[in-house]
């Protein structure tokens, strides 16, 4: 990319390359519809004439309230191209937390999806800013063209809010030099994954536009004038994944655990021959890999990949597929090795809203299970006090949206303190241990990352929704899991992975609770993490009682 263009111009010369080629895709009900270079160009042309009539000063922020669509990413482009900073929010958030951001960002106005949501902010905030439908903003205005782009190579395009595991969202904002140092770098690993391929790549996207590393995959797939297919309901994910047959898609870990669920229930209820070759084959694959084979393994994984494994593929998400791509959490090397198993890579990414969505990708020539890859080319990544990850490069954020206190602690002579804790090895290929914040400090002053135990215990436990680590002063680990299940199933679970941890890290006890957390109860972030501390709070009453009746034992 030039140095003299911003990305979002760089994008436009590719769309207008692209012309008549389809290039974005929506699927409804398994039928598809899209646009080509050409008409999502126009779609942009008839906003940005809708937003020039507002004559609204540079840098002015804008607030885009709408779940995912083709119209979502030319109103994003739009904005951007007006010199006007786009405050994405997430439509599923209820409308006191998004009126909370907005009233931090400030925008002159808002641009909404539909309606419903629209009500939803003017119903609870009185002063809110002027609020205008896609329907509105995309009349069809004739006659003007407005082709000189307002943003500056250095200047902000975005303020993305934080998913606020603390309870407090925080405005993140970014710049066109970190969204156009990303994009090379996405569209290079992109381009090795294709290599060999001289067609149009095909992608499926369902993760919502307002996650960082989701619109930073949608604009390096517009630079490269992929076809992606949105998914436009989450309830048919599965059979959408299977009519587009991408060639590789995003997702997140909980998907694929879903996915490998799905396969193993499917086999245990319809038993018979497929369902003893493919347990054979999952056995000789475990033994595999820890070196531990027998005689007869090597027949069953030839069986399995002959007659069970391509079914498997071709029902899961289709012929085509490279690659699955997954980021925003980490991702058991149990479920990696399962995909890899089936003949399906998966490729991990590690990055934050700060980092532009971005710090560490997969070779996907050399990918090492249970970690995330080498950091991208052209930033510095290594190891602080208490193993925390630092970073610093073109692609690190200048700051929070008018918190001057929080950036200087973030941010230390340019390397930003992300907060997570890690490990290097001699190839240079990251794992994540967990975050910092989360670690739990006992009585005894033992220092415990939950995350890796509530995996362990979530392995063995597939009817649970979630498993939630306590214990912070206290004189043993506790679990909070969600979901319907069963006490002797809990127990079950805690004791193998108990047999794995040395004493201080055992989980003594539990409490079941039936309903899970979630985004709209607030007790999830917008992505899916544990907002731990607002959990332990509106759990307090069941903790005390969970340790005072394991006491009284």
């Amino acid at each position: 990319m030039s140095a003299s263009i911003t990305f979002v111009g760089e994008i436009f010369s590719q769309l207008r390359a692209a012309g008549d080629t389809r290039i974005l895709a929506e699927i409804r009900d398994g039928q598809i519809s899209g646009v080509t270079g050409n008409e999502l160009l126009e779609l942009v042309r008839k906003a940005r004439t809708f937003i020039s009539a507002k004559r609204l000063p540079k840098g002015d922020r804008c607030a885009l309230l709408a779940p995912n669509s083709i119209r979502w990413l030319a109103m994003d482009l739009a904005l951007m191209a007006e010199g006007l900073i786009v405050v994405p929010l997430y439509a599923r958030q209820a409308p006191a937390e998004l009126i909370a951001m907005m009233k931090d960002s400030t925008p002159s106005l808002l641009c909404c999806g539909d309606a419903a949501l629209r009500d939803s902010i003017a119903q609870t905030w009185a002063e809110a800013p002027p609020q205008y439908l896609f329907d509105e903003i995309f009349t069809g205005v004739d006659g003007i063209q407005l082709e000189r782009l307002q943003v500056g190579k250095d200047a902000p395009v975005t303020i993305i809010y934080t998913s606020g595991t603390s309870g407090e969202a925080k405005g993140v904002v970014l710049t066109a030099t970190n969204v156009g140092f990303m994009l090379e770098r996405t569209s290079q690993r992109l381009a090795q994954l294709m290599s060999g391929s001289t067609a149009q790549d095909r992608i499926f996207h369902y993760l919502p536009f307002t996650f960082a590393a989701s619109w930073i995959a949608m604009l390096t797939f517009l630079l490269r004038r992929s076809l992606v297919t949105i998914n436009m309901d989450l309830a048919s994910l599965a059979d959408d994944l299977r009519t587009v047959a991408p060639d590789y898609c995003l997702n997140v870990p909980q998907l694929l655990e879903r996915m490998r669920r799905a396969v193993d229930a499917q086999l245990w209820q319809n038993g018979g021959v497929p369902q003893t070759i493919y347990s054979r084959a999952k056995g000789a694959w475990a033994r595999r890999h820890e070196r531990q084979s027998q005689p007869g393994d090597g027949f069953w994984l030839w069986l399995a990949d002959l007659v069970i494994f391509p079914t498997i593929r071709k029902k899961m998400i289709g012929k085509n597929l490279r690659a699955l791509i997954c980021g925003s959490a980490p991702l058991s090397a149990e479920t990696q090795l399962y995909f890899m198993m089936l003949g399906i890579r998966v490729l991990q990414v590690y990055g934050l809203t700060e980092t532009t969505a971005i710090c560490t990708m997969d070779d996907p020539d050399h990918v090492e299970v249970g970690r995330v890859g080498p950091a991208i080319p052209g930033m510095e990544m290594r190891l602080g006090e208490n193993d925390e990850i630092v970073v610093r490069g073109p692609n690190v954020f200048p700051g929070y949206w008018n918190r001057p206190e929080q950036t200087a602690q973030a941010l230390d002579e340019g390397w930003l303190h992300t907060g997570d804790q890690g490990e290097v090895n001699a190839a240079g290929n990251w794992r994540i241990a967990g975050r910092i914040k989360n670690l739990i400090v006992l009585g005894s002053g033992h220092k415990i990352s939950p995350e890796p135990i509530e995996a362990a215990i979530a392995k063995n436990l597939p009817e649970a929704q979630q498993v939630v680590l306590v214990g912070n002063g206290r004189g043993y680990l506790s679990a909070i899991v969600t979901g319907k299940v069963k006490p002797e199933q809990v127990q079950g679970a805690l004791d193998l992975a108990n047999d794995e941890l040395p004493h201080y890290k055992q989980v003594r006890a539990f409490v079941i609770r039936e309903g899970a957390f979630t985004i709209e109860s607030g007790t999830l972030t917008v992505n899916g993490k544990l907002k731990r501390d607002i959990i332990a709070a509106r759990m307090k009453n069941e903790i005390e009682e969970m340790y005072a009746v394991k006491q009284a034992v």
